[in-house]
């Protein structure tokens, strides 16, 4: 019988000695821990803070270039309340470039939207569509994309005739259950990102009936494949019409598109048949529903609410007639303007004559004159009338002046309620299309973006109440993380573009609902570059490219910012102190920013404190101007300017072909004139549009346009400087 010993754990003494015990806090390991661990949280948090300081420069000039945008549709309106056409042919091409554009008419669109008069060659190697779309044909467009192949300009404006088909049949709020499908997958932003899009298809799968999507606005602009997002999603919004929801954004806008390169963009890659295309896209743009409701629960709209939102009234809206919502917002007409409202086309003719020799109509706001301006021109146009059939004034026609007088001023009664329900719907418009939510309570005019508001939590509240909502999805704004709750997670902001403003600069997101309505996230990278880099080479990536814009910022602001300082320097000693370079600063460019945190990036070469700002000036020019034949201080002037005048050479290059005529260039510079108080004749703006035309082509490019400004700068600045002849006393 075999026999067995066990070991005894007392006859183990070398385990007993090896045992060992953590280091106090005066040993030298855990100092060294210690010492690592508070370098590192250290230098976490100083990234942290570089990180934080990029994006809110970035976030601010993105901001400030938007209200510049409404900025610039206000000036528009300005000019055209404060000039009055000479001739038809002025009041055409003011009214084609620069009123609001009615939606068009079937007919109109059907000129537009002629896709059987444009062939597709043999030669054609890209997609082709047959209608009604099945779904390889949807999955052949994101294939085809991915090889970076073009969609035929035939199959573009047969798609846009049949989005625009089905999208007039659905109402402003779209209602989706989570009882048809899984879940609903809601995107924010794309921006023309494409990577972004098939990113998203990658991990979520394409649409389909059990894999529902909403897509919540801003397709287009900054990025370089809005088009070819356009197409994939309205392919896939026509196969699967339950599954897929569009919401429109702030950027589905051919006014917001002309200055942020979307226009640019399909006039590029379709040139000829560019015009035809961009003008479907703007009649699909304004039919675009304005939000969605899932399980009429969640609420997802592209900007937000205001204290004003109605969902009830939103629900009522002519959305199409909002083709634009800059435009929306008109308070004056000229005087014909009212009488064509009023009175038909029928009068123009006779009116023509008048209206050259006439001021601008009565504000509608002052009622009282208004109505004496009407019954006054109803008269006279009625004694033309009498006075060409020789036709005597008798009882019968006073009666007949009176009867009219009357029915003007009814109609002028309908014309006011109508204007106020106009203003009203823009206003629940722009709110939805354009506002962010704010800490704070209440609800303010949102100045930074210059459209819009900012509401609270309270405002928050206040609407899930009223409509018994649990939450609000939106997007508009671009998050580090690529989501963000807010307003105690009743408030969820979802932004798709990932590398937004540089690469590494954000991530991109998408949220998924289920039955439960409980968010689940999805965050990706769309670029292989970011993934390569370490959080610290990622930071001064995307720092490098803030600072380089804000520079650029400070550069176009040149002499603001010498009349800034000089106001701290009293004795002219060409010094200031850091303190007073930052005050400075932030009085002329109001972007908010933290400049004493920034001064290290932006002011290099200081002495105890102070710190000459002519040659900071200097420093910051990021042309060499030894090269240029313009003007340092007309070169600022071009330089601040140049996406405003982009716009505008863009607004008058009606056909988007780019170049204008003579003749639109010397009616847009009659009403610049009038503005600018340049007395320019028609002779003189003709010779200024023969001397910049270099080619001799007899049109103008953007970059000859923008000579035309430097020119008529310099003479505007040589008549200020031009010493004025001193007045003989005279004796008496």
């Amino acid at each position: 019988m075999g026999s067995g010993s066990s070991a005894n754990p007392n006859n183990c003494p070398q385990r007993l000695e090896k045992r060992r015990t953590l280091p106090d806090a005066t040993h030298p390991a855990f100092k060294a821990a210690v010492l690592i661990q508070r370098w590192y949280r250290r230098y976490m948090a100083r990234l942290e803070m570089r990180r934080r300081c990029t994006w809110r420069i970035f976030q601010s000039i993105e901001y400030s270039c938007e209200q510049d945008q409404i900025k610039l549709h206000n000036f528009f309106n300005y000019l055209m309340d404060h000039f009055t056409p000479r001739s038809s042919g002025e009041r055409d091409f003011i009214s084609r470039m620069f009123t609001e554009e009615e939606n068009y008419r079937e007919s109109e669109l059907e000129k537009f939207c002629d896709y059987d008069s444009v062939e597709v060659p043999d030669s054609y190697t890209g997609p082709h569509l047959s209608f009604p779309l099945l779904p390889d044909h949807a999955a052949a467009l994101v294939e085809a994309f991915k090889q970076k192949q073009q969609l035929h300009a035939h199959y573009v404006l047969r798609l846009l005739h049949e989005t625009r088909k089905h999208l007039k049949q659905l109402p402003n709020i779209n209602h989706v259950s989570t009882c048809y499908s899984e879940e609903v997958t809601v995107c924010g932003d794309l921006h023309g990102q494409l990577d972004d899009l098939f990113l998203i298809f990658y991990k979520n799968g394409l649409p389909s009936p059990e894999k529902s999507y909403v897509f919540n606005g801003d397709f287009v602009d900054r990025g370089k494949n809005s088009i070819e997002i356009l197409i994939i999603l309205f392919a896939f919004l026509l196969v699967y019409p339950k599954e897929v929801h569009l919401n429109r954004g702030n950027h589905e806008d051919h006014m917001v598109n002309l200055r942020y390169g979307f226009t640019k963009e399909v006039m590029q890659k379709y040139k000829g048949h560019g015009k035809k295309i961009l003008k479907m896209i703007q009649n699909v743009f304004c039919w675009l529903p304005l939000a969605t409701l899932i399980d009429q629960k969640v609420l997802i709209l592209h900007g937000g609410v205001s204290d004003m939102t109605d969902l009830d009234l939103l629900e009522n809206i002519e959305r199409h007639k909002f083709v634009s919502v800059l435009r929306g917002k008109k308070k004056k007409k000229n005087r014909l303007m009212e009488l064509r409202d009023m009175n038909g086309d029928s009068i123009n003719s006779s009116m023509t004559s008048l209206s050259s020799s006439s001021a601008t109509a009565p504000s509608m706001t002052d009622r009282m004159e208004f109505s004496q301006w009407v019954r006054k021109t109803v008269q006279e146009q009625l004694e033309k009338c009498r006075k060409l059939l020789e036709i005597e004034s008798d009882s019968e026609d006073d009666d007949f002046t009176c009867a009219t007088s009357v029915a003007m001023s009814k109609t002028e009664s309908e014309l006011s309620e109508t204007w106020q329900t106009i203003q009203e719907e823009w206003k629940q418009i722009i709110d939805v299309l354009w506002s962010d939510p704010m800490p704070q309570e209440g609800c303010i005019v949102n100045t930074v973006r210059g459209g819009g508001c900012y509401f609270g939590p309270d405002v928050t509240e206040k609407l899930l109440q009223k409509y018994n909502l649990q939450f609000l999805i939106r997007s508009h704004e671009c998050k580090p993380e690529g989501y963000e709750f807010c307003h105690s997670r009743k408030v969820l902001t979802i932004f798709s573009a990932s590398n937004y403003y540089e690469i590494g600069s954000n991530r991109g997101a998408y949220v998924k609902l289920g039955p439960d309505l409980v968010p689940h996230f999805v965050q990706y990278q769309a670029s292989k570059t970011a993934h390569t880099l370490s959080t610290r080479q990622r930071i001064s990536r995307v720092e490098e490219s803030a600072f380089r814009a804000l520079r650029e910022k400070l550069f176009a602001h040149t002499s603001d910012l010498i009349s800034a300082f000089k106001a701290y320097d009293k004795d002219d000693t060409g010094l200031i102190t850091l303190s007073n370079w930052a005050t400075a600063v932030e009085s002329v460019l109001h972007l908010g920013l933290p400049w004493r945190m920034l001064r290290p990036q932006l002011v290099c070469n200081t002495t105890n404190g102070m710190m000459e700002y002519k040659c900071w000036l200097d420093d910051l020019a990021i042309e060499k101007r030894s090269q240029e034949h313009i003007q340092s201080s007309m070169l600022e002037i071009i330089y601040r300017n140049r996406s405003n005048l982009e716009t505008i050479f863009r607004i008058i290059d009606s056909d988007h072909s780019g170049l204008i005529s003579f003749e639109e260039f010397q009616q847009t510079w009659k009403l610049f004139s009038s503005h600018m108080n340049l007395e320019l004749t028609d002779d003189g703006i003709h010779d200024l549009a023969r001397t910049i035309d270099f080619n001799k082509d007899g049109n103008i490019d953007f970059n000859e346009f923008l000579e035309a400004f430097r020119l008529i700068e310099r003479s505007h600045s040589e008549d200020k400087t031009e010493p004025k002849p001193t007045p003989k006393s005279s004796k008496r």
